[in-house]
């Protein structure tokens, strides 16, 4: 689709409004094709323009991405939900985005945040911490990677 490369070039070079112009009309004209959905959504979301973005966040994972896109929708969707402060939302959208892509840490991290809003802050630290230990190259986290992994399902226990 010749149309939505232009678009997604116009994006890339930060030119948000036109390219999302296009976006749109790429949607009116094709409103089952999910790429176009997806790339909407997220020229809407680099807007500023979170609420515009969901519908379409919503459409283009009904209709089905393939992976890369797949997961950038549901971080896109489960993290735009949470800064409209629909946490309940984004934990749903991201559960169902992780128990697809397990090994997403991008995904698990947006996550935390949300189970931090929700004031689920032991399974938030664990969550990240665990991806802190997990893709850390510092010498000074990764010498106690075992030790951080361990803890961090365990901070509030105290061993006497």
């Amino acid at each position: 689709m010749k149309k939505l490369e232009e678009a997604i070039q116009l994006r890339n070079e930060g030119n948000y409004a036109e390219a999302n112009a296009l976006f749109v009309q790429l949607v009116e004209q094709n409103p089952n094709d999910a790429q176009a959905n997806y790339h909407c959504a997220w020229g809407f979301d680099v807007m500023g323009l979170e609420a515009a973005a969901v519908p379409y966040y919503e459409t283009a994972i009904q209709l089905g991405l393939e992976d890369v896109d797949a997961q950038g929708a549901f971080l896109g969707l489960g993290s735009t939900y949470r800064t409209l402060g629909e946490y309940e939302k984004s934990k749903r959208v991201f559960e169902e985005g992780i128990e697809r892509f397990p090994d997403h840490l991008g995904l698990k991290t947006f996550y935390a945040m949300t189970l931090y809003n929700l004031h689920e802050h032991q399974k938030a630290m664990e969550i990240l911490l665990t991806c802190l230990a997990r893709t850390s190259t510092d010498p000074s986290i990764a010498t106690y990677k075992k030790a951080i992994e361990f803890y961090s399902g365990q901070l509030d226990k105290v061993w006497k």
